[in-house]
């Protein structure tokens, strides 16, 4: 027992002497670490000073300290910054739904303004501008070199007055301009409609109002198709739609989902991060999804796609999303102001991050554009296009009975709205079809 025991408290004692022997030299790597940082905030005081003491014009102490902590911030990552009260206050208000603004989401890319996507139903939305385009100079004034939130400054001002916002955009050669109107910006998170017998559910941002206006908007679609029997699927329309809050894609994901996990975020701390899972109850009642997406689906849109992609609870058609997968927290500062600081990446259920990729659709399908001279030729076609029934001569179908010939009539005008549709939006009839055939082949009850 003695020899055990003063093994063991030899054990110990090397154990304090590699542990001395190795401590030893990271204490003096920490101290050292911590006397470089003193130094440099010695040199920040130092710039500092001069700055305010012999620069050419005289400068306002705390916008000086503002642009240093905002530089700090932005040289982070595109999403980092500071909110100056002001722009703390209005960030509140837009999760809230309403604004004053252009109604355009936008991003930094190599020293330019990238627009995510426009906002449905607003003045930037309305003037043209898509996902994708390059904003160089807003009323004549570049904004190259100019931090994201220095460009969108640049780009506030009262409701009513007018804005001139240089573009350039990929298949045109050269820049062009564009003139938006500033509005109240009012936007309905989701809105819903039937297509057939198809409910599509239009959501253009995650704000507090999503998820509410998504379940009111579904409930009253399926009444209005006089109950879930009459529908054959949903569309889930996320096409440029930037994003918004995490926990209204978590609301969302979770009303087509009855287990599982949605998403799960990951911070710098090995293990650090969270996990979110789907509880019990499909607001659809299990019926075919479609989702939709393209290059202006970011972020939160992000998550319900490829959440549902991964559970193979939705078909996710349109373009490649944009490929936004880290997460931003809102941190309150002192006189009133906030950070907006990069805290983690997010993880659909498979695993996979989208940072830098996005989520790859199902199936790929483009919106054509049609140019004036092919509607011309198209037009051409259907004047031009003969039936049997136009014969001189035909034999009449006199074998239907009037309630057949009024279901044909219908089939008629079901197949015509569905043929404007598609010239109207060619990825939302795709969808539609899609559910029109999977219903098909549904077996009957």
């Amino acid at each position: 027992m003695k020899k055990l025991a003063l093994a063991a408290a030899g054990g110990t004692l090397l154990g304090l002497v590699a542990t001395t022997q190795i401590a030893g030299p990271l204490i003096a790597q920490e101290a050292n670490s911590n006397a470089s940082v003193y130094e440099q905030l010695d040199l920040f005081g130092d710039i500092f000073d001069r700055i305010r003491d012999e620069y050419v014009e005289e400068v306002d102490e705390a916008d000086l300290i503002e642009a240093a902590i905002n530089g700090m911030l932005s040289s982070l990552d595109p999403h980092s910054s500071y909110l100056s009260p002001d722009d703390a206050a209005a960030m509140r208000t837009q999760t809230r739904g309403t604004f004053g603004g252009l109604g355009i989401e936008v991003t930094q890319e190599e020293g330019w303004v990238k627009v995510v996507s426009p906002m449905d139903g607003t003045p930037a939305d309305a003037a043209g501008m898509q996902a994708g385009d390059f904003i160089v100079a807003v009323d004549g004034d570049s904004v190259l070199g100019l931090t994201l939130d220095e460009a969108v400054d640049m780009m506030r001002g009262p409701v009513g007055s007018e804005i001139i916002i240089t573009v350039v955009r990929e298949g045109i050669d050269d820049p062009f301009d564009v003139s938006i109107i500033r509005d109240t910006i009012q936007l309905t998170a989701v809105r819903a409609r039937t297509e057939g017998e198809t409910v599509v559910l239009r959501i253009s941002t995650f704000s507090d109002q999503t998820f509410p206006n998504l379940q009111e908007g579904l409930a009253e679609q399926v009444a209005e198709a006089g109950g879930i029997e009459n529908v054959n699927g949903i569309i889930l329309d996320l096409r440029n739609n930037p994003g918004g809050l995490l926990q209204q894609a978590v609301f969302v994901s979770d009303a087509f989902l009855d287990a599982g996990e949605i998403v799960s975020t990951r911070e710098r701390e090995s293990g650090a991060g969270d996990r979110y899972n789907a509880t019990p109850g499909d607001l659809s009642f299990g019926l075919p999804i479609v989702v939709l997406i393209n290059g202006g689906s970011a972020s939160a849109s992000e998550i319900v796609a490829g959440a549902l992609q991964d559970h193979r609870r939705a078909i996710v058609i349109g373009t490649q999303s944009f490929g936004k997968g880290s997460v931003q927290t809102v941190m309150p500062l002192r006189g009133d102001g906030a950070m907006r600081l990069t805290t983690a990446r997010y993880y659909t259920p498979s695993g996979r991050s989208i940072q830098g990729l996005g989520i790859s659709p199902d199936l790929i399908v483009q919106q054509p554009v049609v140019r004036p001279d092919e509607v011309d030729a198209e037009e051409e076609e259907t004047r031009s296009r003969t039936t049997e029934a136009d014969l001189r001569g035909t034999l009449s179908n006199d074998s239907l009975t009037d309630d057949e010939r009024s279901q044909i009539e219908e089939d008629q005008a079901r197949a015509e709205a569905a043929a404007a549709l598609r010239e109207e939006d060619y990825q939302l009839a795709y969808a539609i079809d899609i559910l029109r055939g999977l219903s098909a082949l549904a077996p009957s009850e």
